[in-house]
């Protein structure tokens, strides 16, 4: 239940919420932060959590209170790394089985398509790539799994992408903590960010789906035709 107060006042107020953690304790804070960006990687039905964003803001907070920036990046590269090869796991034994059963609604036929695209057309790089892409971050390694990528291929690629990126967006947050326009408008720069990284899928998305109408159009015609 804690679990799930902190996911809810994070999409809230992420300000807020992290000083709550951190009020809470230095230990409190690490917990969390690992615990929602394990589960964001990690759990395949969660892809909505704002991991960017709680990134930076963990960084900015690390600048700005008696978080270390060092114990941090322990912290999001390690739930980071073992999120997306649980994620790797799940897929790899259950894939099929959870496709099947259709009640994970964030994997629809459009966000399934899209990232096994990313995929052909990166191959290997698409786990280091993916992670770059909200949505693609999770689907990803759990269609990996799924798909029988070999573990070595995979682990290398997951250590790569989860140690950049975490580091990249903790940082950022960190080294702009102290400049005044940041400070003075932290929350609408976190929405810029959950804003600015869900554009690509958005597009992805609809792309998608307008492709699938077409399709879906030209058969009709060749069906009255016939």
């Amino acid at each position: 239940m804690d679990l799930i107060n902190a996911i809810v006042s994070l999409l809230q107020d992420p300000m807020a919420a992290i000083q709550g953690w951190i009020a809470s304790g230095p230990a409190v804070a690490y917990g969390f932060i690992f615990l929602i960006i394990f589960v964001e990687t990690g759990v395949v039905f969660m892809p909505f959590l704002p991991g960017d964003s709680l990134l930076f803001a963990a960084g900015f907070f690390a600048h700005n209170s008696e978080l270390e920036i060092f114990i941090l990046l322990l912290v999001v590269w390690c739930a980071a790394i073992i999120g997306d090869q649980s994620n790797f796991m799940i897929g790899h034994f259950l894939g099929k089985r959870i496709i099947a059963s259709g009640k994970i609604k964030s994997l629809t036929p459009e966000r399934i398509a899209e990232s096994e695209a990313f995929m052909e057309k990166w191959g290997g790089l698409s786990i280091f790539l993916g992670r770059f892409f909200p949505f693609i971050r999770t689907f990803v390694p759990f269609l990996a799994g799924m798909g029988g990528m070999r573990w070595h291929h995979f682990f290398g690629f997951n250590v790569l992408g989860g140690i950049v990126w975490s580091t990249l967006f903790t940082m950022l947050g960190y080294w702009f903590g102290d400049i005044p326009v940041v400070q003075e408008h932290f929350e609408l720069l976190v929405v810029g960010i959950v804003l600015v990284s869900v554009i690509p899928t958005v597009v992805g998305v609809a792309r998608a789906w307008l492709k699938n109408r077409a399709t879906e159009r030209e058969v009709f015609e060749e069906t009255e035709d016939a």
